[in-house]
C-alpha cells in the first residue's frame, strides 16, 4: 500500500498541515504528487479537495484506521497542481524541505487590507424616490435631504467625498440605502507599484534583432518550444527583442514573465515596457509592500494583466496562459536564492517552461558559462547580436597597470590617464561613470606592487584572512600565514586593499572642485524610490559624474555618458571563489559597455594591479569566446561547473565541537558513499566557513564534486537519510547548496 500526504487548504499558515492517505490500487498511476484529489475530511467524512504533497510506502500510523483517497480530481492542470509539481521538483533538485519549497512558489493566501473603491448612486423609481425625499423634508431628516439632493443628477459620487463635503454620517448612508433609495457599490482597487502615462514611438527593429525575432517565431508558431540564449554585445538592443516577442505572445492570448535582476530593476529600464503596453504590464521588486505584491498576484491570477517584470521571485506569478519567460543578464548572481531552497531562477525556469508548454529566453552580453556551454552543446539555440543599435560603436578601451603608476609616484586612485579624460569630458559638458568594483575582495590579501593575490596551491582560488592573521582554503583546508612581504616580488605593499564609494567622491570633489556628483550605493538607495532618483536626476543632467558599485552598471542607458572609468578592475580576482574570473569579466564588459551608447564616441579606462590577466584582457575588447576558452581550461582542469557539478553542505551549530563533529560524521559517510568508476565523486572538508562564526553559530563545510548532476542528488540523498540523524546531526542546522555561486 502506498500513501499520499494531502493538504487541503493552501494557506501561509497551514502549509505545514498534510494528512496522510491510502492510495487506493485503481488510483495509484494518477495519485502524483501535485494531483487534486477529493478525501474523506474530519468526523463526519464530508468530502473535500486536497492536493498530494509527497507519497511513500511508510504509514504514519494504523494503516487499518487510515482513510483512502476517494479520487483523482480529472480536468486541466490547474494553478495549484503546476506549483506543487515545481515545488517538489525544487526540494529535489536543490535541498531543502517540501514546506520551504512550496512557501517559495506559491502566492498563498494572506490577509492584506483590500483597498476599496465605494460609490453611491440613486436606485429607486422617481414616484418611490419623490415620496421618500417628502417624508424627508417634513420629518427634517436634513442630511437624508442634503444627501438626496447631491444625487438627483444620476451621476456616482464617492462615498469618502460625500461623508466630508455634505457632512453626511455612514449611520445616515447606512439607513438610506437600507430603504432601498440609494445603492452602495464597492469595487476592489488594485495598488499599481508604476504610475504614470507612457507614450512612445516604437522602434524598428535592426536585421540582426528582427532575424533573432523571427527564429523564435518560427518554432513558436510551428508549436517547438526550446531554450534560446540571445547573445549580443553591450547595447545591441536586446530590450526591444524581448519587447516584440512579448507583444507577438500577447496577440496569441498568451503571458509573458519577465525577469530582470533587483539591481536593474529601475524605473528606467521598466518604463520601457509600460510605454509598450500600459496597464497590462505590472512588476515586482523586494520594496514593495505588503498589499502590493499580493494585488500584483491577484491582478495576475485574474488575468486582468499580461506581463509580469520582476526579479527570481517574479518566475511564480499565478499566470493561467504562461506563453513566454524571459530572463535577461541571466549570467547575474541574483538568480540564485539564497533562502532555502536554494534554487537557480534558470533551471527553475526550463522546468516551468516544460511544465506550461511555455519558451524560454535568455539574455545576456556576458553569458554564464553554464548557458554558454549548453549552447555549443545545442541543448539551447543560440542567437547572436553582433553589432550595437542606434548606429553606436563600440567604445575604445585602454588599460592601465596600477603597479607602474605607484612606481612612479602615483599615489592617487585616479591613475593620470583618467585625470585627463575626466579633464576633457568635463570642460565638453559630458557625463563620466566611476566603477568601483569591490565585489568579494573583502578579507583577501593581494599585493600592490606587483599584483599577486594569495592563492591556494591545491585550489586555485584565493586565500581568506582569518583572526590571528591566518591565510585559508575554504575548498579544501589549505593554510598558511599572512606574509609580511610580498613572496614573488618582496614587496611591503601587500595586504588588505580596498576603497569605498564615499572616498571616490571625496577624492574626485579635491581633484575637480564644483562638480556635481552623484553616487550610487547600498546607503544612497537604501530608502524607497532611491534608485530611480539617483538615476533619473543623471539622465536629466543634473550631476556631471555618476559614482558607484555594480548597481549602475547593468540596464542603463545614459547617450551623454562619454567615458567610463574602472578604479580597480581587479579587486574581484581576489576572492576565494572559483567564480572570481567570470565574475569579474561580466562586471567589466559590462561597465564598459555604459560608454558611448549613442551618437557620441566613448572611452573606457580600465585601472589594474594585473592588467596580463586574461578576464581584464579580454573584456577591454569584450572578447567572451576567448575569455570562454581560457577559463573552461581552467575549470576543467580543477573540475569545477559546469566542468563538472560541486554540491556545498553547511552544517551550522551553537556549540563547535558538535557542529565540527557533524559535520566529519557527514564527510565520512559521503566518503564511504563513492563508488570506484571514474568521476562518480570527491569529497572535501570538513572546513571552517570563510565566516567562522555567524550569529552565534559556529559554521563548517563539506564539498563533494561529480561529473553528473543526479550523482550530486545521490549524497545529497545519503546526507539526509535517518543513519545521519546522530544526536550531534540533529543538534545542527544542515543545507545543501548545488553548483553554489557565492562564498560562505
Amino acid at each position: 500500500m502506498r500513501y499520499a500526504d494531502v493538504i487541503v487548504d493552501i494557506s501561509l499558515e497551514k502549509l505545514d498541515k498534510t494528512y496522510q492517505y491510502a492510495i487506493p490500487d485503481g488510483l495509484s498511476d494518477a495519485a502524483v504528487v501535485g494531483a487534486k484529489v477529493l478525501v474523506p475530511f474530519g468526523g463526519g467524512n464530508r468530502k473535500v479537495e486536497g492536493y498530494i504533497m509527497d507519497t511513500s510506502d511508510t504509514p504514519v500510523f494504523d494503516p487499518a484506521r487510515t482513510k483512502e483517497i476517494v479520487s483523482v480530481v480529472q480536468g486541466a492542470v490547474s494553478l495549484e497542481r503546476r506549483f506543487i509539481t515545481l515545488a517538489y521538483w525544487m526540494k529535489e533538485h536543490f535541498g531543502g524541505t517540501m514546506n520551504e519549497a512550496l512557501k517559495t512558489v506559491l502566492p498563498v493566501k494572506q490577509e492584506v487590507r483590500r483597498l476599496l473603491k465605494r460609490t453611491l448612486v440613486l436606485c429607486a423609481e422617481k414616484e418611490q424616490l419623490e415620496a421618500y425625499y417628502a417624508t424627508a423634508v417634513k420629518r427634517k431628516y436634513d442630511a437624508r435631504v442634503r444627501l438626496l439632493d447631491a444625487l438627483m443628477d444620476g451621476k456616482e459620487h464617492d462615498y469618502a467625498d460625500v461623508l466630508q463635503k455634505l457632512s453626511v454620517s455612514p449611520a445616515t448612508i447606512e439607513a438610506v440605502c437600507r430603504d432601498g433609495m440609494v445603492a452602495l457599490r464597492e469595487e476592489t482597487v488594485f495598488r499599481n507599484p508604476v504610475r504614470g502615462a507612457f507614450s512612445s514611438e516604437k522602434p524598428r527593429l535592426n536585421e540582426e534583432q528582427q532575424n533573432a525575432v523571427e527564429a523564435v517565431w518560427k518554432n513558436y508558431m510551428q508549436g517547438k518550444r526550446e531554450t534560446y540564449l540571445l547573445f549580443g554585445v553591450t547595447g545591441s538592443g536586446k530590450t526591444e527583442v524581448y519587447l516584440e516577442l512579448i507583444e507577438r505572445v500577447i496577440r496569441q492570448g498568451k503571458q509573458a514573465i519577465m525577469l530582470i535582476p533587483e539591481i536593474s530593476l529601475t524605473f528606467q529600464t521598466v518604463r520601457r515596457f509600460y510605454e509598450r503596453f500600459g496597464e497590462r504590464v505590472s512588476v515586482l521588486h523586494s520594496r514593495l509592500s505588503a498589499g502590493e505584491r499580493y494585488d500584483q498576484y491577484v491582478r495576475a491570477r485574474e488575468g486582468s494583466i499580461d506581463v509580469m517584470i520582476g526579479p527570481r521571485s517574479a518566475l511564480f506569478t499565478p499566470f493561467e496562459r504562461l506563453g513566454m519567460i524571459l530572463i535577461d543578464e541571466e549570467q547575474e548572481g541574483a538568480y540564485k536564492s539564497e533562502g532555502t531552497p536554494k534554487y537557480h531562477a534558470r533551471e527553475t525556469a526550463e522546468y516551468l517552461a516544460e511544465l506550461t508548454g511555455a519558451t524560454l529566453v535568455l539574455g545576456s552580453a556576458t553569458p554564464s558559462l553554464e548557458a554558454y556551454t549548453k549552447a555549443k552543446s545545442g541543448q539551447y539555440q543560440l542567437l547572436l547580436l553582433h553589432n550595437r543599435a542606434k548606429e553606436a560603436t563600440m567604445p575604445k578601451v585602454e588599460i592601465v597597470d596600477l603597479r607602474q603608476e605607484l612606481a612612479e609616484g602615483n599615489r592617487s586612485m585616479f591613475s593620470r590617464k583618467l585625470r585627463e579624460q575626466m579633464q576633457e569630458r568635463l570642460a565638453k559638458g559630458e557625463q563620466i561613470m566611476l566603477f568601483l568594483n569591490r565585489r568579494g575582495y573583502a578579507g583577501t590579501v593581494s599585493c600592490r606592487a606587483c599584483g599577486e593575490g594569495m592563492k591556494c596551491p591545491h585550489c586555485d582560488v584565493t586565500l581568506t584572512l582569518h583572526k590571528g592573521g591566518r591565510l585559508l582554503c575554504h575548498y579544501c583546508g589549505y593554510e598558511s600565514q599572512q606574509p609580511k612581504v610580498c613572496p614573488a616580488c618582496g614587496s611591503k605593499y601587500i595586504g588588505l586593499f580596498g576603497t569605498g564609494t564615499q572616498k571616490v567622491e571625496e577624492a574626485v570633489l579635491k581633484e575637480f572642485p564644483g562638480t556635481k556628483v552623484l553616487r550610487m550605493d547600498a546607503d544612497t538607495t537604501k530608502n524607497k524610490g532611491g534608485h530611480e532618483r539617483i538615476v533619473e536626476a543623471f539622465a536629466k543632467g543634473e550631476a556631471q559624474i555618476l559614482i558607484g558599485t555594480q548597481m549602475i552598471v547593468k540596464g542603463h542607458d545614459f547617450p551623454k555618458v562619454t567615458l567610463v572609468g574602472i578604479i580597480a578592475a581587479d579587486l574581484s580576482l581576489y576572492a576565494g571563489d572559483y567564480r572570481a574570473s567570470e565574475r569579474t569579466f561580466c562586471l567589466l564588459a559590462q561597465a564598459a559597455g555604459r560608454a558611448g551608447r549613442d551618437k557620441l564616441p566613448g572611452e573606457v579606462v580600465i585601472q589594474t594591479y594585473q592588467p596580463e590577466h586574461y578576464s581584464i584582457v579580454e573584456a577591454a575588447t569584450e572578447n567572451y569566446e576567448g575569455f570562454y576558452e581560457k577559463e573552461m581550461a581552467y575549470r576543467r582542469l580543477l573540475q569545477y561547473p559546469p566542468a563538472a557539478q560541486l554540491l556545498l553542505i553547511l552544517i551550522q551549530g551553537e556549540e563547535e565541537a558538535v557542529a565540527k563533529g557533524a559535520a566529519v560524521r557527514i564527510a565520512r559517510v559521503l566518503q564511504e558513499a563513492k563508488k570506484p568508476e571514474e568521476g562518480y565523486g570527491t569529497v572535501s572538508g570538513p572546513v571552517p566557513a570563510g565566516v567562522a562564526k555567524a550569529n552565534d553559530l559556529y559554521r563548517f563545510l563539506i564539498y563533494v564534486k561529480a561529473t553528473q548532476y543526479e550523482r550530486l542528488m545521490e549524497f545529497h540523498r545519503i546526507a539526509e537519510t535517518e543513519k545521519l540523524l546522530t544526536e550531534a546531526s540533529m543538534k545542527c542546522n544542515i543545507q545543501f547548496d548545488f553548483n553554489p555561486i557565492s562564498g560562505y
